[in-house]
């Protein structure tokens, strides 16, 4: 299992590597760039923005730029004295802007060094700002995952032992319609219902607004929670129900279920004790991907609930093309769906102790 797992690990660098240079690609290939977004006032003359682009490095060779964002720029250009101006350079001019002055030593460390750069507009760190929205993803992610697998999987293999009964029909049906509604609408009528015209829960937010600031004890907030994970659960819950009853039916069809039912076993023992464990090992691939999947945040629910996480947070980062958070979202993502998939192929084993990786 180890030798697997290091050997699956050593094959994501390229695939990593990979996704690093399509998404730069396509951020580079963008309209507006980070020029355009940090020179909007109108009272930037021409030069004053070709200066920034000068300083930005964004009229550097591509490649050039691709390797400053991506192990920095502080082995491009560098004091050797310690006078604190730049007298080394490498791939980089010294004088960038041609005022006769060199210009200071690199700072940026990369993104293989943890330094994601500053956002243009909060002129904070990006990864400063990511941490601070990773909890309430947490927070939506998990509560959402639970709540769809204990009622997904019990649903999915309840239908699957009344299978032609009225309540394998009745979760068939909600499954697709669960499926194919979209979640922005269905969040938009929950809102209307039960926080406009009930007022029952509240219409929005993570916490209710308090003078001293801080965010109390998920118990004392539950209500906020009800509607986002909920609806966030409900492809989950579809998902899982209809893949466990799949499952299931093919695990009821094995002559050792039959064997347990003849040896005189309760049919409830039999269904969850013996049947369940085998029928799960499916559902491993989707498991994986989304226990990891939930750093990437969920960016429609978020926006609808001002949830205040790493999908919502995204979403305006894109309309206001906020280039180095919108990169750090896609490669924090990316990073987190390899190993998500490298998640499942471990579950498969935990789940099923047949399998085993040489």
């Amino acid at each position: 299992m180890i030798k697997y797992t290091l050997r699956r690990l050593i094959q994501a660098i390229p695939t990593f590597f990979g996704i690093t240079i399509f998404s730069y690609l396509l951020m580079s290939a963008a309209p507006g760039g980070p020029v355009a977004a940090l020179t909007f006032s109108p009272r930037m003359t021409v030069a004053q923005r070709e200066l920034v682009a000068k300083r930005l490095g964004v009229n550097d060779p591509l490649p050039v730029q691709y390797l400053r964002w991506l192990l920095g720029d502080d082995w491009m250009r560098w004091d050797s004295d310690g006078d604190g101006v730049a007298d080394r350079s490498f791939l980089l001019a010294l004088d960038v802007d041609n005022d006769g002055e060199p210009e200071p030593p690199g700072q940026n460390r990369g993104i293989l060094r943890g330094d994601f750069g500053d956002s243009f507009f909060y002129r904070r760190p990006v990864i400063q700002m990511l941490g601070e929205k990773v909890g309430a993803t947490l927070e939506l992610g998990i509560s959402s995952l639970l709540f769809g697998l204990v009622i997904g999987v019990p649903i999915g293999i309840l239908a699957a032992v009344y299978k032609g009964k009225w309540f394998d029909n009745i979760t068939r049906v909600l499954a697709v319609v669960f499926n194919a509604i979209p979640i922005f609408w269905l969040g938009l009528i929950l809102l209307l219902i039960f926080g406009s015209w009930l007022g029952v829960l509240p219409m929005g937010g993570r916490t209710p607004t308090t003078l001293t600031g801080g965010i109390p004890p998920i118990w004392d907030r539950w209500q906020f929670l009800v509607l986002p994970t909920f609806i966030l659960a409900t492809g989950t819950i579809a998902i899982y129900s209809r893949y466990m009853r799949a499952s299931m039916l093919d695990v009821m069809s094995q002559d050792y279920m039959r064997t347990a039912l003849s040896k005189g076993l309760s049919s409830r023992n039999v269904w969850f004790k013996h049947g369940a464990r085998n029928a799960l090992i499916p559902l491993a691939t989707f498991l994986g991907p989304q226990i990891t999947g939930l750093l990437s945040g969920a960016a429609i629910t978020e926006t609808i609930f001002s949830w205040p996480g790493l999908g919502r947070f995204a979403v305006q980062a894109v309309i206001a093309q906020d280039f180095p958070i919108v990169m750090t979202v896609v490669i924090v993502g990316a990073a987190a769906t390899i190993f998500g998939y490298i998640l499942s192929d471990i579950l498969y084993a935990v789940i099923d102790p047949r399998i085993r990786f040489d």
